[in-house]
């Protein structure tokens, strides 16, 4: 899995510099398509709320292409506050060499879910573990992270030894394969459409193919039976 984590982000890069409209000579962007930016699950997921559009990010703290997009996916959540919502999945892949640091980083993120600071700390997390190389994958090393974050230290152990965090780490392995997630960043909307880096062309064009997604939806709903 770890072979395959580098030829995604060797991949994600020449789709990008193949995908661009400038390079290819393009005059206008085409619109995304099924089967090429995006592509259907195999089984649709159930969502968990029915006024919004849902968006599920499958990231992982130490996945240079999940911090990369961390800041445009928080700038489109807030475009499409109104008829979208962004969930997070971090990663955990059963049998991957780094599963250990996975399964950290994920009690990190369902901590910080808990205690209600992930849009504040988020990015926070990504430069702690990307450049500053810090080991946030222990109970120990998250906790003094979060300490000089201004975060209570007995409030934040007490969510990270919660049941919810435990069971939500537990789960998010199972997640992973429901999805089909075979790269990261990976995000799923409404259950139904998958796209990555790969996929869109690029991080960089990834919000693009998530507006077409949503719009996509829009117009699903506005054709059901009954509006």
């Amino acid at each position: 899995m770890k072979s395959l984590l580098r030829s995604t982000v060797l991949l994600a890069v020449a789709a990008g510099i193949a995908a661009s409209p400038l390079q290819a000579g393009a005059i206008t962007p085409q619109p995304p398509h099924e089967g090429a930016q995006y592509v259907r699950l195999d089984q649709p997921q159930p969502v968990r709320e029915s006024t919004r559009t849902e968006a599920v990010e499958f990231f992982w703290y130490d996945c240079s292409h999940s911090q990369l997009l961390e800041q445009p996916l928080q700038d489109w959540a807030g475009r499409h506050r109104a008829d979208a919502t962004l969930r997070r999945v971090p990663a955990v892949w059963p049998g991957d060499p780094h599963e250990g640091a996975q399964r950290g980083h994920a009690r990190l993120y369902y901590t910080l879910e808990r205690l209600g600071l992930v849009e504040r700390l988020q990015t926070t997390v990504f430069r702690a573990v990307r450049v500053d190389r810090a080991d946030l994958t222990t109970e120990a090393g998250a906790a003094d992270w979060a300490l000089r974050q201004g975060v209570d230290p007995r409030r934040f152990r007490e969510a990270y030894r919660s049941a919810e965090v435990q069971r939500a780490t537990d789960e998010a392995a199972g997640l992973f394969v429901r999805y089909g997630v075979e790269e990261l960043p990976t995000v799923v909307v409404q259950g139904e459409y998958r796209t990555s880096p790969t996929r869109a062309g690029g991080v960089e064009a990834m919000p693009g193919v998530l507006d077409h997604l949503v719009e996509l939806e829009r117009q699903g709903q506005q054709a059901r039976p009954g509006r």
